[in-house]
């Protein structure tokens, strides 16, 4: 321990709070929250017995900075907040985890219509998550089919609208095409949408009745290939009731979440019950440096249903502050939810097949975790060795540019953060100031437009990165190089990446760094090169694209800027214009019978 932190240690308030670790390089490692900042943060510096990652995590501690709170509450929003913008090495981050579809019922509107979503807002009622190979697409068909809502997107007005497939299928009562018709039909529609929530709430022998009557219907009429079809939606309700679970309520929706841990990797599972069915399940591997397992599982929750449908229960083995949990989500998801660690009966059971299941992916998963962190955490501090760098490389950015003879010039950033790809953090620039092909004038250009944002009210979009790569040679690093000491940029080391054979140049060496080419420290700058060239290459040919988008309309009399415009609103693409019937060009607005026969002439003879 230095004398830095011995120091804070002794001025810490006895005050609810967070907290922040942070390494020699001044890069964030940990977050965490505290009802006694005093008490909490002083345990990690006593000589206590710790596990190994606890351990390896106190280690790299070089000095800590804290944040009073009113309450623990605000403690917990705010540790959060930090936890997503610094994205701390030993917190569990679950950025790769995958959302389950929902199917969201928006009784919001008059006429409620039925749509698939992976997000959860506050309106509207939603129902799943639909996993375990019940397909979202399936429970839509069943909702129209049985009990003929609508499913489109459709706005619905005074005026009525034409009538549309489904309406002429029997699948839709069409809303949109007989608002007109007053109390009697919204009464009519109401009660429909009634069955249907019910039965997404699990009354199901409904929907299944009607089907069976359908499928033996199509049957005997010989629409064979139709009958098949309700067929395998009856079997869908089948499956549906099989994996309805008989001990438990079936009006109780369940999360539950067990944790398993060999002191340095860790596991989560979690099995999902809805309405007394068994859902499914999914499985985290995580890397975490927690100081009980009751901490890692409250993280665990925490950060999971941020982004996902809280449930009336969540069943879990003592959850560490489970009372602060719910009051949590209750103030910031405005829904009461009960944290449970059951000793026995149907959730207990359901808890020790969780832990099984967590005990069964921790030792099948390690060699995978261990693969991850030689290819990201590990490969950066390698990296630092190897290239002889001022800072862990938290953040590094890859610049490269594309074009073809000086056309449509365009630069690309793509971002890593801790070795993983950051895609929401990537960036394109449309070259504006360079004549002809000139990748060097282009570079400048783009280094130049993006470090003109550090220190300004951007850079927390935008934020300084430590190491910035450069897809070149030396000739690409000089000329970056002579904007850095044009802008007065420090704290940020440079290199680049020559693709021959793959070279790396730097500022401090006066020759070229060969790596290992198994080095996973090489193969990271490999994937961040590739990403770089891979948006660059999309972009420019995007705007190829558009341009001669533009050319090719130029040479149809009577297609302006607006009429090109409502086409590609309509069909997407050239091709998909150009394979349009001329019925179906006409009916764009603003085009007609005379120009949708020009148009079709035109692309049949040219594309």
């Amino acid at each position: 321990m230095n004398g830095i932190i011995a120091e804070k240690l002794k001025m810490l308030p006895e005050r609810p709070g967070v907290y922040v670790m942070r390494d020699e390089s001044d890069v964030v490692i940990y977050v965490g929250k505290a009802r006694v900042l005093k008490n909490r943060v002083r345990q990690y510096f006593q000589n206590n017995v710790k596990s190994e990652k606890v351990a390896a995590m106190v280690a790299r501690i070089a000095d800590f900075s804290y944040i009073i709170t009113a309450t623990e509450i605000d403690a917990l929003a705010l540790e959060n907040n930090l936890i997503k913008k610094y994205k701390p090495k030993y917190n569990i981050l679950l950025k790769d985890d995958k959302t389950y579809p929902y199917i969201k019922a928006h009784t919001n509107e008059k006429f409620p219509r039925f749509s698939v979503t992976r997000k959860i807002t506050k309106e509207g009622k939603y129902f799943g998550p639909f996993m375990g190979g019940i397909r979202c697409k399936d429970v839509l068909d069943i909702l129209s089919l049985v009990y003929n809502v609508r499913t489109c997107a459709v706005s619905i007005g005074e005026k009525p609208k034409k009538p549309c497939l489904a309406a002429h299928l029997g699948r839709c009562l069409a809303p949109c095409a007989r608002v007109c018709e007053g109390k009697e039909f919204e009464k009519t529609y109401a009660a429909a949408v009634k069955r249907a929530l019910a039965f997404l709430d699990g009354d199901l022998d409904e929907a299944e009745a009607v089907l069976n009557e359908k499928m033996r219907k199509f049957a005997d009429e010989e629409e064979f290939e139709i009958a098949m079809d309700y067929r395998e939606k009856a079997k869908m309700i089948e499956k549906l009731k099989l994996k309805r679970i008989t001990s438990l309520n079936r009006f109780i929706d369940a999360d539950v979440v067990a944790y398993k841990t060999n002191r340095l990797y860790s596991a989560v599972s979690l099995l999902i019950t809805r309405k007394g069915v068994m859902q499914g399940g999914s499985n985290f591997a995580l890397e975490e440096a927690y100081e009980s397992d009751g901490a890692a599982v409250a993280a665990f929750i925490s950060r999971y249903y941020e982004t996902h449908e809280l449930p009336q229960e969540i069943v879990a083995e003592n959850v560490e502050n489970a009372a602060l949990l719910e009051e949590y989500f209750e103030k910031t998801q405005g829904k009461k939810v009960k944290i449970v660690s059951p000793k026995q009966g149907v959730k207990r059971a359901l808890l020790n097949m969780a832990e099984k299941n967590a005990e069964d992916f921790l030792l099948k998963s390690v060699d995978k975790i261990k693969h991850k962190d030689d290819m990201t955490t590990a490969a950066c501090e390698r990296l630092q060795q190897l290239l002889s760098l001022s800072r862990y490389p938290r953040r590094i950015e890859c610049y490269d540019i594309s074009n073809i003879s000086g056309v449509d010039k365009v630069g690309s950033m793509a971002v890593f953060v801790n070795g993983e790809a950051e895609k929401t953090a990537y960036r394109r620039f449309r070259i504006k100031t360079v004549e002809g092909a000139n990748d060097f004038a282009s570079l400048q250009e783009v280094l130049r437009r993006r470090l003109a944002k550090l220190s300004t009210s951007e850079e927390e979009k935008f934020p300084k990165p430590d190491l910035i790569v450069i897809d070149g040679g030396k000739g690409q690093l000089s000329a970056v190089k002579e904007i850095f000491d044009e802008t007065h940029t420090e704290g940020i080391d440079l290199v680049s990446l020559a693709k021959r054979e793959e070279e790396v140049f730097t500022l401090t060496q006066s020759e070229s760094v060969v790596i290992d080419r198994r080095d996973y420290a090489l193969k990271m700058l490999q994937r961040l090169r590739d990403e770089a060239h891979r948006f660059a290459i999309t972009y420019f040919r995007t705007l190829h694209d558009k341009r001669n988008l533009t050319s090719r309309f130029s040479e149809i009399e009577g297609v302006g800027k607006e009429k090109r415009k409502a086409l590609l609103n309509e069909f997407k693409t050239v091709e998909n214009i150009a394979q349009a019937s001329e019925e179906s060009l006409a009916r764009v607005p603003g085009i007609g019978e005379k120009l949708a026969r020009n148009i079709k002439k035109y692309f049949e003879e040219n594309f």
